[in-house]
């Protein structure tokens, strides 16, 4: 039985690949490790996105652990333009998981390149693994596992925010463990 930790990022200032943590952000990092010191794990795995790292870093920090970056769990790309009606796009991009706007990937190419990054997961010796990412790659995870997330669920996600799946032979189990 594998078990893995799925992270949202803790707070951060801005969307870019280089946006940093806010002071808050690096408040919640502690907390994070605070949390997540006790649960065992073996490996550490980021978006490449610096708030995603960022989040993890104390943790690691305590356990003396590299944090392995991959960019398959980078934020999604709705679309290639600044759109004003950008959640409105969201909510239907949920709804149509091929749906896919100009420049940006559709919700399934997205859960398909973060369920690749979890295989090479599983695939290691770490039988437990923390993972950090961001809302909406982790809500199509979440979603590959448990039809029942999608829109509603990204926008109750908090900042840091985690989900722990249980690997179990071909049965996976979703349950939401941050307080």
């Amino acid at each position: 039985m594998k078990k893995l930790y799925v992270v949202r990022h803790c707070k951060a200032a801005g969307q870019t690949v280089e946006a940093p943590l806010t002071a808050e952000g690096f408040e919640q990092a502690e907390s994070l490790a605070d949390f997540l010191e006790g649960v065992g794990a073996q490996q550490l795995v980021a978006s490449q996105f610096l708030r995603a790292v960022q989040s993890l870093e104390p943790l690691a920090k305590r356990l003396g652990l590299e944090i392995r970056q991959d960019e398959r769990l980078g934020e999604r790309v709705l679309s290639a333009r600044d759109e004003l009606n950008w959640m409105e796009m969201l909510k239907a991009a949920y709804e149509d998981l091929d749906l896919c706007y100009e420049g940006g990937e559709s919700g399934r190419t997205v859960m398909n390149r973060a369920l690749a990054a979890v295989q090479d997961i599983l695939a290691t010796d770490a039988e437990i693994t923390v993972l950090a990412s961001h809302g909406g790659l982790c809500t199509h995870l979440l979603k590959a596992y448990d039809d029942s997330f999608g829109f509603e669920s990204w926008k109750v996600l908090s900042n840091p925010d985690v989900y722990l799946l249980t690997f179990d032979g071909d049965a996976v189990q979703v349950e939401r463990v941050w307080n």
